[in-house]
């Protein structure tokens, strides 16, 4: 949730750019590939969205058309067709998919964007807090002009903000985090996450991309922060993508995020997705195999 930093994405794509530079003392977080004895990941009894998740996004602010694009054609791919190359993204998906509620259904395999929200004219401003999010949201569905749905029973809602937002410890601590609107808010209560873009301070909208899957996979297995997680604090949970930063490969650990492969120009990716794209996206705990895990594994 909150515990992905942007430093561990940050000096992921530098070691992806420029092979030579050495990140270890930014990792943040402890890594666990391969290892099982450490780990006490636990099911609360809590619902996971296990119905065709409707996904909403809102664009708050200015975005290029092209990082857009991108973007879409991710969140496009977790449900692609078979015609994607393995791995894929919807096959990284698969790992989230095993988690399951009460009645033992898994997280659904479907995810599509079922509407856009331009607030290009910043309407909370563009120095915002965690709770400015549920104001987003709120102004979202209640627009004049092309209002989102408020969607409870199986919409989720994306926030992503544009490089010259600033939010409450953005790039300091977080680059995402996931939570569920209040009802004396928003009116009802529906998951969400946010994503930060930044093309200065952080990575650009390929670790954006990253962000996403990561916060996507811990929403989905945890949307009132009362199902899947390790810990005993509710509200600070270590969730299934935060016992695998900065893993993106075999191997990974210690500061090395893996085997991954390489495009023409040197860049890494590890999974494929619609329309040619490839994308870099980190792995996630593997409560059947209970270890990191992604469709790039060399085992």
């Amino acid at each position: 949730m909150q515990k992905f930093t942007c430093y561990v994405v940050l000096l992921l794509f530098l070691l992806c750019f420029f092979q030579a530079f050495s990140w270890s003392q930014f990792n943040q977080g402890e890594n666990y590939e391969g290892s099982s004895d450490l780990i006490n990941l636990e099911y609360h009894m809590g619902p996971v969205l296990a119905s065709a998740i409707n996904l909403y996004i809102i664009w708050y602010g200015q975005w290029n058309p092209t990082h857009q694009a991108t973007i879409r054609d991710f969140l496009d791919s977790l449900s692609s067709s078979s015609s994607v190359p393995y791995p894929s993204v919807a096959d990284w998906w698969d790992t989230v998919r095993l988690y399951t509620d009460q009645t033992g259904s898994n997280i659904t395999a479907t995810i599509s964007i079922s509407g856009e929200f331009y607030d290009s004219g910043y309407s909370h401003g563009v120095y915002l807090s965690r709770l400015s999010m549920q104001s987003i949201i709120k102004a979202a569905v209640t627009s004049h002009s092309r209002p989102l749905p408020l969607n409870p029973h199986n919409g989720l809602y994306l926030v992503l903000t544009s490089q010259d937002v600033q939010v409450e410890d953005f790039c300091r601590a977080v680059c995402g985090f996931h939570y569920f609107t209040f009802p004396i808010l928003v009116g009802v209560t529906v998951p969400y996450a946010w994503v930060g873009y930044s093309g200065t301070q952080c990575p650009g909208v390929d670790g954006m991309i990253s962000v996403i899957a990561h916060e996507l996979a811990e929403v989905s297995s945890n949307p009132l922060i009362n199902a899947w997680y390790a810990g005993e604090d509710p509200t600070a949970p270590t969730e299934i993508a935060d016992l695998c930063l900065g893993l993106y490969g075999s191997g990974g650990g210690g500061g090395y995020m893996g085997k991954v492969y390489k495009d023409a120009w040197g860049n890494g990716y590890n999974v494929h997705g619609v329309k040619g794209r490839r994308f870099l996206v980190q792995w996630v705990w593997n409560p059947v195999k209970r270890r990191c895990f992604g469709p790039n594994a060399l085992d």
